[in-house]
């Protein structure tokens, strides 16, 4: 069965120009072509549409527009999974930050003897370069440091142009773990325009057979009739009880900013902050109908700033 897929996919990276281009790419093979040029040929071979950066219309084009010429240096220290804790904490306060165990600037600096049972560590300048302990006598220490080492290497900016993440410091935190009745935490993704949040999503299921489910809701928590990439629940979720809060703190975070995805936990009826990002996706996930790629995109007014 593995040498089938292995004929497959060497048989797709032959005869399809866009699948070519994103395996290149995750390799490295383009990291010498300019930001605009790079995001185009992305663009077209993720989302098969064109990129207008010229006068961008769609959500998507508008995320990548942003990439290019909204560059405030704020912006690295929000996606700093350290920095942003603290930045976080001066605007709407310590209580909704959860704690910071450690932080260190190499893997091999981790003293593993003195962490917790339980805890979660995360790289602070990558996406998904985490790793969640719940029991520390069945940890893997060996396969968690190649993990984690292999997550510091990587170029998470290179891979997709989000340019903050070009400046961030590469180090590893250590922080406590949160749980709700031993369920998987559900958070909240606030998307706000101008520092006002027209939608929220959630990312459920993602251990399940069925997969990851991606579901937007409005501010009233009616499910909104769109995916984007993922499928999305058929009926809605308990509507979450500090769900005004949540969006208030949200607009709080992104204002000035014109678009921004605030997240947040609710565990045990209180509200913690999850992360800032700026380009959901990277801007290269679809939307089904299209209609909502341009509606998400109306919603963005790009500031007047000169090109790069």
């Amino acid at each position: 069965m593995e040498q089938f897929h292995l004929i497959k996919s060497g048989i797709k990276f032959v005869l399809d120009s866009k699948y070519r281009f994103v395996y290149l790419s995750g390799k490295g093979v383009y990291n010498n072509v300019a930001d605009d040029e790079y995001l185009r040929r992305k663009f077209y071979a993720k989302l098969g549409y064109r990129l207008n950066l010229s006068s961008p219309k769609t959500f998507n084009e508008k995320i990548q527009w942003l990439k290019l010429h909204d560059r405030k240096p704020e912006y690295v220290k929000m996606v700093d999974k350290y920095e942003a804790k603290k930045y976080v904490a001066s605007v709407i306060g310590e209580k909704y930050i959860i704690p910071t165990i450690a932080c260190w600037d190499d893997v091999n600096d981790i003293d593993w003897k003195k962490l917790p049972n339980q805890f979660v560590l995360k790289v602070t300048h990558d996406s998904g370069g985490i790793v969640i302990c719940k029991d520390k006598k069945k940890l893997d220490i060996k396969k968690v440091v190649g993990r984690l080492k292999k997550s510091i290497k990587r170029d998470y900016y290179m891979l997709h142009r989000e340019w903050p993440y070009k400046n961030v410091p590469r180090r590893i935190i250590a922080e406590d773990y949160m749980s709700e009745n031993s369920e998987e935490l559900t958070d909240y993704k606030f998307m706000c325009f101008d520092g006002v949040c027209k939608c929220i999503f959630t990312c459920t299921d993602r251990y399940s057979i069925g997969g990851l489910k991606v579901t937007f809701y409005d501010t009233k928590w009616n499910i909104l009739p769109f995916e984007r990439h993922y499928k999305a629940l058929k009926e809605p979720e308990k509507k979450p009880d500090k769900l005004d809060e949540m969006i208030s703190l949200a607009e709080r975070l992104s204002q000035n900013i014109p678009f921004v995805r605030i997240d947040f936990y609710l565990i045990n009826k209180e509200i913690f902050f999850g992360e800032i990002t700026f380009y959901p996706g990277s801007g290269f996930e679809e939307f089904t109908p299209f209609k909502w790629d341009e509606i998400l995109g109306s919603w963005i007014n790009l500031p007047q700033v000169k090109k790069i």
